[in-house]
């Protein structure tokens, strides 16, 4: 189910010079950001939980997922390069599970490890905070590569898509409204955040049982709903 040839091609376009630049960006903003907090306000257990929340896991994990999943797959189908790789005698799963590892694997090293380094910049992990919302974040950066890579296989324009879904849902709606909490991708992590914590200042709207079937579901669903979408293009390009 995994092929080290696509892993290097996916991992290759990637980390790119262009996207190395924007997936960095984010991460040393969120760093430089918790250091300026941490220097004028020392540290603070809510403060700490209010900018990993907000910032981290509301705002950069999504961003950081749209670039990782849509760039996993995206631009091979816009640019037809995709029909070679098709060409090549790889089960068409196989190549979705692959670049999903892959996707997975980017969105958890540009989001997790900052989330974690950010953290103990800002209180030393008190309360379990730093470690808590870098569970999240590895959560998180499951389904939103599954999500943004499915997305990514089924329309050109997926880094639009994925922004729009990214800020608008998961960063103000996740965030402010109580009936779009049950369906973001957000919630649920911070569901698993909230066992990991075991305090008062990591909550969600959705419980852990129902957050995990929901993680999984979507994760299983959107991989599976790619892996139709590529045999449909393999069909078109073989016509």
């Amino acid at each position: 189910m995994y092929d080290p040839t696509v892993a290097r091609l996916t991992y290759r376009a990637l980390l790119g010079r262009r996207r190395a630049l924007i997936l960095g960006a984010l991460p040393l903003l969120l760093i430089v950001i918790a250091a300026a907090v941490r220097g004028l306000t020392g540290a603070d257990d809510q403060t700490a939980s209010d900018l990993l929340g907000g910032l981290a896991l509301a705002t950069m994990v999504p961003l950081i997922g749209v670039i990782a999943g849509t760039g996993a797959i995206g631009p091979e189908i816009d640019d037809g390069s995709v029909v070679y790789l098709l060409s090549k005698p790889i089960k068409r799963p196989t190549i979705i599970f692959t670049k999903l590892i892959v996707a997975v694997a980017v969105t958890m090293v540009f989001s997790a490890v900052p989330t974690l380094i950010a953290g103990l910049i800002l209180n030393g992990n008190g309360q379990q905070i730093a470690v808590a919302y870098t569970v999240a974040a590895l959560v998180a950066s499951i389904a939103y590569a599954a999500l943004f890579l499915l997305l990514g296989t089924v329309s050109r324009h997926a880094v639009v898509f994925g922004l729009v879904y990214a800020l608008v849902w998961e960063a103000l709606f996740g965030s402010l409204v109580p009936g779009a909490r049950t369906l973001s991708v957000q919630q649920w992590s911070l569901a698993v955040a909230q066992k990991v914590s075991g305090g008062d200042l990591v909550t969600s709207d959705v419980g852990l049982t129902t957050a995990t079937v929901l993680l999984v579901a979507v994760t299983v669903l959107a991989t599976w709903f790619a892996g139709q979408k590529l045999r449909s293009l393999t069909l078109a390009g073989e016509e």
